[in-house]
């Protein structure tokens, strides 16, 4: 039985792993031994590092994607090692970004990536007899398997095997207890009040005599005997279940003694716990990370302290191949997990849940408590962003703007971020790539209400900035009325050939010094949605995280040159970027063959693996291919064209209708009755090795 706080707990849950990855991140690295995390910061009690943006962890990158295993292949039955094997391979770019590329034989998941592309499948491809034991018991077992824990609430069991099933594609025995017992942990949290309680539990699901149980019971055992002092147990782990004797990069077992050392001695204090966990050292971000996701959920949103949770704000980045879904709002990504839960455990929805959940667009009703989904200010000092749980448009629930002292020469922007640059991070970890979350031709809206104490009029002026120009584009200005719930609707104007970067309002008032403004506006039902209408242009994009922007690349040399976007590539290579969620529309691109037989437009691309391509097909043709995990050619015609010459590309898809124009004549047409692809990214595509040059990109409605 799904429990009444399911929605909010999985929150918590979720908010509770990011808390821990973040708190963690810092002294991951192995030079970071307990002893130097003391030295350097103390006893730990908040966040080591300030981060303006904290970058990609894998630790986020596999709990997000590898579920969508659950959305693509496994819908109607039951999940297979397999299906996440795919999605491993479609949502990852080869060599960057989701895990660490540490080489073969080297990273497990590296490793397990490379047998997957060499034709075994999961779960041999993450087998003791294909890698050996000590591979496979490597931490990844664990660490990617937090979301099949809250897929199940309650039942422990299934959590177990749906975890040990998409930990099989790269790890086994050990690392796929640990898959287990997290997971059975985090499910048996909705419910059972006692850490001790919830570890026993896990405990079930797992060989009593396998290494990872004994671990966890010696943590118990040393516990009981001294309950008081976390740091002679971790000297006792290092003395006993150390690196020294669980090898390879980083063991699985010492680890889980770490979690287990954590979670007693936290006794289910999310904040206590995390921290332990983090100056144990070891994987400091992946073992924060699962403890916080168990204690999180037990403890609920009352646990997550505002030390931890106000620097999230509400959004994470991860590092998939979709740009669009690498900006990831917390709130819109927990309901479509928990919708998830609701189908796999055979339940219906609350209606309230169902109509609050727009995944195909940006939609923010603030139900959630606490919740602020990411959004920002540039004036801090005069607009406090805060959540407000009982003021909402039809339900409770909204972004308060309190403005403190506003005069007539202030204004305050407030905006949803919808694009990410480099500068805005302190590191470049997981090389995440973005593409916008909104785009020229879209609409948004949003309600406004005004609760004014003094002051003058108040003023809200619609705008976007683009990431080029860095410029504000505003529109038309809307004086707000006191005690009533106003709409605010526009449409997102050209941004030029860059990327749309802020949306939002500017909040202005002809306030005197002896009349300043005080004042509270709630925002709510915030909407960006619509066919969009836009250009990249490449003479305004940039080389960042390895990629072009604002592209996400696999495979393949891609740069700028000359304002083009080149690839130079030794084998078959693609580059995505657009609205995931984009169905009918009008792309086109100016292109450039320089070597290589195959040079394609890429549409309702839903990965590295699953997308439509049209264009040239070797000498004296051009073909109509979908990529399903392969390539199959769906129409295929005569057409002559050389190296070196310019083409103008252009594909009208909608529905199941397929139209291709080269230099406005029109080649190709088909119908794909079976409608493989229905929406997703856009992009290029070579088939073999080759090299090309890229002009610009239109897409219209």
């Amino acid at each position: 039985m799904i429990p009444n706080d399911y929605l909010e707990r999985v929150y918590a849950g979720f908010l509770g792993m990011n808390a821990g990855i973040r708190l963690g991140a810092p002294v991951e690295p192995g030079e970071w031994t307990p002893e130097m995390i003391r030295d350097v910061h103390g006893e730990v009690n908040g966040y080591l590092k300030d981060y303006e943006v904290f970058s990609a962890d894998d630790d986020v990158n596999g709990p997000v994607f590898f579920l969508r295993a659950l959305i693509d292949d496994a819908v109607d039955r039951e999940l297979e090692a397999q299906d996440v094997a795919r999605a491993w391979l479609n949502y990852s770019r080869e060599g960057i970004g989701m895990f660490w590329w540490g080489g073969d034989g080297v990273s497990t998941e590296h490793t397990a990536y490379l047998n997957l592309l060499r034709g075994i499948p999961a779960p041999k491809s993450g087998a003791a007899e294909t890698n050996g034991l000590v591979m496979a018991e490597q931490i990844g077992g664990q660490i990617f398997i937090d979301t099949w824990g809250w897929l199940f609430p309650n039942d422990p069991t299934k959590a177990a095997d749906y975890a040990e099933k998409a930990a099989s594609v790269s790890h086994d025995k050990n690392g796929l207890y640990g898959a287990r017992f997290i997971a059975a942990c985090i499910a048996s949290a909705f419910t059972t009040n006692k850490i001790e309680a919830i570890i026993e539990r896990g405990l079930t699901e797992i060989p009593s005599d396998s290494t990872y149980t004994k671990v966890v019971r010696a943590v118990q055992s040393f516990y009981e005997k001294h309950p008081d002092d976390f740091w002679k147990c971790r000297a006792y782990l290092e003395e006993e279940w150390g690196y020294d004797k669980y090898t390879g990069v980083c063991h699985i077992i010492p680890n889980a003694g770490v979690c287990a050392l954590a979670l007693y001695y936290g006794q289910g204090d999310l904040s206590r716990t995390i921290e332990i966990a983090t100056a144990c050292g070891w994987d400091t971000d992946c073992n924060a990370g699962n403890v916080g996701s168990i204690v999180a959920t037990l403890t609920g949103l009352d646990g997550v302290v505002e030390r931890y949770r106000r620097p999230m704000n509400d959004f994470i980045v991860t590092s998939g191949v979709s740009g669009y879904l690498n900006i990831l709002d917390v709130p819109t990504f927990v309901k479509s997990l928990v919708l998830l839960g609701y189908r796999v455990m055979d339940e219906t929805p609350p209606h309230a849940l169902v109509n609050s959940h727009k995944e195909e667009e940006v939609y923010f009703d603030f139900m959630l408590p606490g919740s602020t989904h990411g959004f920002r200010t540039n004036l801090p000092f005069k607009a406090i962003l805060k959540a407000n749980d009982t003021v909402g448009y039809q339900s409770p629930g909204s972004l308060e703007v309190f403005i403190d002292r506003m005069l007539e020469e202030d204004k305050a922007r407030i905006y949803y971020q919808t694009f990410y640059r480099r500068e805005a991070f302190n590191d470049e970890k997981y090389k995440p790539t973005f593409a916008p979350k909104a785009y020229s031709g879209q609409t948004v809206s949003m309600k406004l209400h005004l609760e004014k104490y003094q002051g003058e009029a108040v003023f809200v002026t619609p705008y976007i900035r683009d990431t080029y120009s860095k410029e504000v584009i505003e529109l038309k200005r809307l004086e707000l009325v006191e005690n009533e719930w106003q709409d605010l609707i526009f449409t997102i104007p050209d941004s030029n050939g860059s990327s749309v970067q802020e949306v939002g309002f500017a909040i202005e008032s002809p306030s005197p010094r002896m009349n300043r403004l005080f004042a509270k506006i709630y925002v709510d039902e915030f909407h960006i949605y619509g066919a969009p209408s836009y250009d990249i242009d490449f003479s305004k994009q940039a080389m960042e995280f390895l990629s072009v922007t604002p592209f996400a690349h696999h495979r393949g040399e891609w740069s700028l040159k000359e304002g083009h976007m080149v690839v130079n590539s030794k084998s078959d290579c693609a580059s995505f970027t657009g609205h995931y969620y984009m169905k009918d529309a009008v792309i086109g691109s100016v292109l450039k063959p320089i070597s290589g037989e195959h040079h394609a437009l890429v549409f309702r691309a839903l990965g590295t693996q699953r997308y439509y391509q049209v264009g040239f097909a070797g000498k004296g043709k051009i073909a109509l291919y979908l990529n399903d995990f392969g390539l199959k050619v769906l129409e295929e015609v005569e057409y002559d064209w050389n190296h070196g010459e310019r083409y103008v590309f252009e594909v009208d898809v909608h529905g199941d209708l397929i139209k291709f124009s080269i230099n406005g004549e029109e080649v190709l047409e088909h119908e794909d009755n079976n409608l493989s692809l229905s929406h997703g990214m856009i992009g290029f595509a070579l088939a073999e090795a080759g090299a090309c040059s890229y002009e610009k990109i239109e897409v219209r409605p």
